[in-house]
């Protein structure tokens, strides 16, 4: 392609994100590479190497190995909590800022840098690597104080933590293999892409599933 047509290409595209009233934008791992986050399989460095993803992000994983699936989150986490956004991350936050009706991001991500860098209503598919939620439901409502469920504040710390009062584990909050996405941010997707007049896919082939 020659610079004209690369030129002609880029206005065209700039004149349909100007008319498009309702745009949904799509992001996978190639966003976040100028930030220097490495892709989930190139993060398999050091101790890790030896270490398939698959054997790692699993529940049957983190039940047997619950200290080696942990440790192995910590480490990522410790490699990304610095991470800024980049140029890409901050135009999309500032699009969405002037035009916050017009705009849905959904994001294969766990990096959490869309949201650090100002979006809001971020649908992350795949979780938050710096979230985390509880294993298993707790229902017995007798170990809580008559209420279901495990209170966050009540974990106790540990590799991984644990609630105080029904020993269930911490587990980070994103989406391993052999699970569903979380239905409330994949329904909201799924109508921003039926209802959109532009869908832009930005450093994702869409080749994983899910």
């Amino acid at each position: 392609m020659n610079d004209a047509a690369a030129w002609s290409g880029l206005e065209e595209a700039r004149r349909w994100v100007r008319e498009a009233t309702r745009i949904a934008v799509l992001t996978g791992a190639g966003v976040s590479a100028e930030s220097g986050v490495p892709t989930f399989r190139d993060a398999q460095t050091g101790l890790w190497a030896n270490f398939r993803p698959e054997e790692l992000a699993t529940p049957e994983a983190f039940r047997a190995h619950p200290q080696r699936v942990w440790d192995w989150y910590a480490e990522r986490r410790a490699r990304l909590v610095d991470a800024q956004p980049n140029a890409g991350h901050v135009a999309l936050a500032e699009f969405q800022a002037r035009h916050p009706d017009r705009l849905t991001l959904i994001t294969q991500n766990v990096d959490g840098l869309h949201q650090k860098a100002g979006s809001t209503g971020v649908l992350a598919l795949h979780g938050n690597l710096f979230e985390d939620r509880w294993l298993d439901p707790c229902l017995n409502s007798a170990l809580h104080g008559g209420r279901l469920g495990c209170d966050p504040t009540t974990a106790v710390a540990g590799s991984p933590p644990r609630c105080a009062d029904c020993g269930n584990l911490l587990r980070p909050g994103v989406v391993w293999f052999g699970e569903m996405l979380p239905m409330d941010a994949l329904d909201a997707a799924e109508r921003a892409a039926a209802a959109c007049e532009l869908m832009l896919v930005v450093g994702t082939s869409g080749a994983v599933y899910p």
